[in-house]
């Protein structure tokens, strides 16, 4: 589907900062950013690759952050108190 479609129907652009160890280095930590378009709160995109993750590949998880925003939002307008000028 395209990105104003799953937007459309509830999917928000999702950002996850996937903290990891090192297969040959195990006390050493990257970070992996992860970013699709996925249903908030139970994030069924991200656990999928979660998931895969910790079946497939051999950096085990250290921590996971997500971050998840609405771009259709309805358009907010507010009126200025006072207008200043400057010469």
């Amino acid at each position: 589907m395209s990105g104003l479609k799953l937007q459309l129907n509830q999917y928000r652009l999702t950002t996850a900062e996937i903290l990891y160890h090192m297969p040959d280095h195990p006390s050493v930590l990257q970070t992996f950013l992860w970013q699709e378009y996925d249903l908030a709160p139970q994030f069924p995109t991200l656990r999928k690759f979660l998931d895969f993750w910790a079946h497939n590949l051999d950096g085990k998880l250290h921590s996971v952050k997500v971050a998840s925003t609405g771009l259709l939002t309805p358009p907010k307008w507010r009126n200025a108190s006072e207008l200043l000028t400057m010469h």
